[in-house]
């Protein structure tokens, strides 16, 4: 493998990390999302008020109960099938980054054992 192959791996391999610590990010943000699902879904479930408010930017606004835990629901189920999606990604990405560092590794002992064979024969 040429040096222009090499470097194209090597970069590939950054962009793929790169990506990769997005996903990472965007895992996190969703599973945030879904522990502030799942508390709000407990304290309503607790409650016997008939009546909530949801937050709207800096405005709070009156809301039945029932729609609002039916509204936490569904946004709980989407979360829940992103946070499935971004697992894929996550794990279809780490394959990547494992095979291109592999071929990346192989290049290099190629390339020092070419050297040290060049060497050997120069000694001699």
């Amino acid at each position: 493998m040429d040096q222009e192959e090499q470097r194209v791996l090597v970069l590939d391999f950054e962009r793929n990390r790169q990506l990769l610590m997005n996903v990472s990010a965007q895992k996190q943000q969703i599973a945030y999302q879904l522990e502030m699902i799942n508390s709000s879904l407990e304290e309503m479930g607790k409650s016997k008020e008939k009546m909530v408010y949801k937050v709207v930017g800096n405005v709070l606004f009156p809301k039945d109960a029932k729609e609002m835990e039916k509204e936490l629901k569904e946004k709980k189920e989407s979360s829940e099938l992103r946070a499935k999606t971004i697992d894929k990604q996550e794990e279809t990405l780490i394959k990547k980054l494992n095979s291109i560092r592999a071929k990346i590794e192989g290049t290099q002992k190629e390339e020092e054992q070419e050297k040290s064979e060049k060497s050997e024969k120069k000694k001699k």
